[in-house]
């Protein structure tokens, strides 16, 4: 891949040549001190991947990736930051990655590695960690009558001791269910269908976040249906990791 790297801190940018020169992913790396000089580079050049500095004078980094996704051609953007607080924004316009300074040499080999499988997800060789199809039924009881209930509208489960509690969907089934079924093992079963731990007494699904949402260093998810649902501060990276190589995929 060709990439591109954009940060107007001289000692940073050389560092992360260096890094990218390194990896045999990278076939040439191109760099730039400004968001101004990198709109030229990307204009006269293919560039395939954009490891962006979030601030920077002028143009900040954010506002570059939000130009680039109007590409007819969008190149894939990996952040690059020591600014936690703004992988939300990373998040919307959809970034592969979020890599925090300082850099380590294996973290921004995984990031390499996030965006050669969201490329070829988008070739059409690759795809989204969760499945497309989910045709799994889950049998609920309610008021003596047995229902069968699709996986893919279940938005969230909560763990109510030895139980747990799935919560569906508006629809002909929808509501909240109780299952004897403890949340650990509903993790375990159901880990590979894109439901996910954000807390101990909580799995969500993936394909149902529409928002991720931080505030003072709080984090917390939006469901289908408009639930907001706490995120424990373990949990808060890697579900943040999912999301943006999801919306990178």
């Amino acid at each position: 891949m060709r990439a591109l790297v954009v940060d107007d801190e001289r000692p940073a940018l050389d560092e992360l040549r260096f890094l990218l020169g390194q990896d045999a992913r990278i076939r040439e790396v191109l760099a730039s001190d400004s968001a101004t000089e990198s709109l030229r580079i990307l204009q006269e050049t293919d560039v395939d991947v954009v490891f962006l500095d979030v601030q920077m004078p002028g143009l900040t980094g954010l506002e570059l990736a939000a130009v680039l996704g109007r590409f007819r051609t969008p190149p894939a953007i990996v952040f690059v930051t020591a600014h936690e607080e703004h992988a939300v924004e990373a998040f919307d316009v959809r970034a592969v990655d979020y890599v925090l300074k300082p850099v380590r040499a294996d973290r921004l080999a995984e990031a390499v590695r996030r965006v050669v499988e969201a490329t070829r997800g988008q070739q059409g060789s690759g795809g989204d960690p969760a499945p497309a199809r989910d045709d799994v039924s889950v049998a609920v009881e309610r008021g003596g009558v047995t229902r069968f209930v699709d996986r893919s509208a279940i938005s969230h489960v909560e763990a109510q001791g030895d139980y747990a509690r799935l919560h569906v969907r508006e629809g002909a089934t929808g509501g909240s269910y109780l299952v004897r079924t403890p949340l650990s093992q509903l993790e375990e079963e159901w880990g590979p269908a894109g439901f996910v731990r954000i807390h101990r007494s909580l799995l969500v699904s993936l394909a149902h976040v529409a928002e991720l949402r931080m505030d003072a260093g709080r984090c917390s998810v939006v469901v289908s249906g408009g639930t907001e649902l706490g995120v424990s501060r373990r949990h808060t990276r890697e579900l943040r990791d999912l999301l943006l190589r999801r919306s990178g995929a």
